[in-house]
């Protein structure tokens, strides 16, 4: 067999410890005691002491044992939470490529419109040349209020649409912070869990 390498003896302690937090030495000194306490000729005094002794490293496990529970607990409703804004962050999503097809059908409205404007032109231009003035001018006038509620449509329109691009863009960029702060929050995790390892195993 090769040599066994540091990685290797620290995956092994946490399989065997759970977070590090040195209960398998603890249960060893535990079994130990108790071995020693049962065939221990000593005085009631000294077996007292021992007994006092073994009791306070299994109240040192429990303990852990209850932190370990505590930490798995938070892990579960941290997962939830995450859930949670990847399903959240999932809908905004949707929303956002609805709101973009929204925008799209508006633009095509407006190139209607547009169109039609310069239909109306080509009309004007055509009526303006016809013998009648008086009907001519009313008709004019007409086409003047049409095409300035025409104007009216198309800038509320663009102002939608840029509405809904600037709304898309702060969608897009809290995404982008959503997942640069799970993955640093991840590395953090990762670096914390790195550097406890070797300072616990000196224990």
């Amino acid at each position: 067999m090769g040599a066994v390498t540091d990685d290797e003896v620290i995956r092994k302690r946490l399989l065997i410890d759970g977070d590090g937090a040195g209960d398998d030495r603890r249960i060893n000194v535990l079994l130990k005691g108790f071995t020693k306490w049962c065939n221990s000729p000593g005085t009631p005094e000294e077996g007292f002491t021992q007994y006092q002794r073994m009791m306070g490293i299994l109240a040192q496990c429990e303990f852990s044992m209850g932190k370990t529970l505590m930490v798995y607990d938070m892990n579960l409703r941290e997962m939830e939470n995450y859930e949670k804004i990847y399903t959240n962050i999932e809908q905004n999503i949707t929303s956002a490529h609805d709101k973009i097809a929204e925008c799209k059908k508006e633009i095509q409205r407006a190139k209607r419109i547009r169109k039609n404007r310069q239909e109306y032109d080509a009309l004007a231009k055509v009526i303006q040349q016809h013998p009648d003035r008086h009907e001519t001018l009313k008709q004019l006038e007409a086409l003047d209020k049409e095409l300035q509620q025409l104007s009216r449509i198309k800038e509320n329109v663009d102002a939608k649409l840029e509405l809904r691009k600037k709304q898309f863009h702060v969608l897009l960029s809290t995404i982008q912070e959503l997942q640069q702060t799970l993955e640093n929050d991840d590395k953090s995790d990762n670096d914390e869990n790195s550097h406890e390892s070797p300072a616990q195993n000196g224990e």
